[in-house]
């Protein structure tokens, strides 16, 4: 069987590679590519390999603008930076994907995975191809309506610098330290904002990366974070979002 491997960071690249000869001597690579140019370029010179490794988001662009270039295609592992809480959706799709930095166990599972989706239909796998493309493509909110007395005021969601849950209430904090309680459950928000953009550190607070000023060690594998605007109490990342709050600082 070959493969191809399409992503942007050199040393990723190289690494997946490797493991691939690995755990799968036999699958050969056939060629590295580093952009969505790059790989539009190679499919037209050459034929399809048996399985591509594909990074969701390159420099120029998308992964998916090469495969739509593609009359077919074949079975795809998908490679990605995004948190928890934006490749749940692969789990519901059935599709095989590789939360960076490459994990090699998740690797030979995804693998294993691979092996057995030779025996789905066609049509099946590009369903899921289709439901993993509109899960990526979803518009994330980039407003805020807040009332605020008799008026309203629209808040950017780049001037937001967290979300916080008080007492019951749910209040954004902008850059300039004022808060506001607006209409949504930390849940929501969840669902709506850019992923890359905020990340959920406990029960309490969603976080701007922006807004990340210190990082300490804590306690029992936790983190405690100052933010700003600062907050009076410890604001601490739970012990189960620790990895992946990390991994999400490195994408």
């Amino acid at each position: 069987m070959k493969a191809l491997i399409i992503e942007d960071e050199n040393i990723a690249s190289k690494r997946l590679a490797n493991l691939v000869k690995e755990l799968a001597p036999d699958i050969e690579i056939l060629d590295r590519v580093s952009s969505v140019e790059g790989g539009i370029t190679w499919f037209k010179n050459n034929t399809l390999p048996d399985l591509i490794f594909l990074d969701i988001q390159l420099n120029d662009g998308y992964g998916f603008d090469i495969i739509d270039e593609l009359k077919e295609h074949p079975p795809i592992i998908f490679t990605t930076a995004y948190n928890e809480y934006a490749i749940r959706g692969f789990k519901y799709n059935g599709l095989d994907y590789l939360l960076k930095p490459i994990d090699k166990k998740d690797l030979e599972k995804a693998l294993n995975k691979f092996r057995k989706t030779r025996l789905i239909p066609e049509k099946e796998n590009e369903q899921k191809y289709e439901q993993l493309k509109n899960l990526f493509s979803k518009a994330y909110k980039r407003r805020f309506m807040v009332k605020i007395g008799n008026q309203f005021n629209s808040f950017n969601v780049e001037d937001i610098a967290y979300f916080k849950s008080h007492e019951g209430l749910i209040y954004l904090r902008n850059i300039n330290g004022k808060k506001y309680p607006i209409e949504y459950s930390l849940d929501q928000l969840e669902d709506i904002l850019d992923p890359i953009q905020f990340f959920r550190i406990n029960r309490k607070y969603m976080v701007s990366v922006n807004a990340v000023n210190e990082i300490h060690s804590y306690f029992n594998s936790r983190l405690l974070l100052k933010l700003e605007p600062s907050e009076e109490e410890q604001i601490i990342v739970s012990r189960e979002r620790t990895t992946n709050f990390k991994k999400w600082l490195d994408c």
